[in-house]
């Protein structure tokens, strides 16, 4: 079982991740997607700001490990930096792979308001949390479904 400290710090590393999922997609977003591009912002600013509600209840969290990120972050970023190489920027493609991070820290706060360590006023903040990053999740969901219904 994942103690208290572990969970949050997870939790911590994935929005390091999905600050930085966002900013390295807006570099490659063009005009007709312009409206993403404000998306993708609000979505890095919300994460920056669970991440500065996270920090202090990580305990020994050295001065290394606040720019830390996740593998499975680092995965992500790696796989936007290929499908880049290859022009692969249409709104669906850039939607499905917003989702992809969407789904994987949605899972993360998932697991980590069932793992039955946070309590009290830590449990609420991260189900505060959690909740913003579904809603975030159902928008970007919505969004890439309805792409994929325009033509090419």
């Amino acid at each position: 079982m994942a103690s208290r400290n572990d969970v949050l710090k997870n939790l911590l590393e994935l929005n390091n991740d999905r600050v930085d999922g966002f900013e390295k997609v807006l570099n490659d977003i063009e005009d007709p997607n312009i409206d993403l591009k404000t998306l993708f912002m609000e979505y890095a600013a919300q994460s920056r700001k669970f991440s500065q509600e996270l920090q202090p209840l990580v305990a020994n969290l050295d001065e290394n490990d606040e720019d830390d990120n996740s593998f499975a972050g680092t995965l992500h970023r790696v796989w936007i930096d290929v499908k880049a190489l290859f022009g692969n920027n249409d709104r669906e493609s850039i939607l499905n792979e917003a989702e992809r991070g969407e789904d994987a820290i949605k899972a993360a706060y998932e697991k980590a308001l069932e793992s039955g360590v946070l309590i009290g006023a830590t449990h609420s903040l991260v189900q505060e949390q959690y909740t913003a990053i579904k809603a975030a999740h159902d928008r970007i969901r919505s969004l890439r479904d309805i792409a994929s219904q325009m033509p090419s």
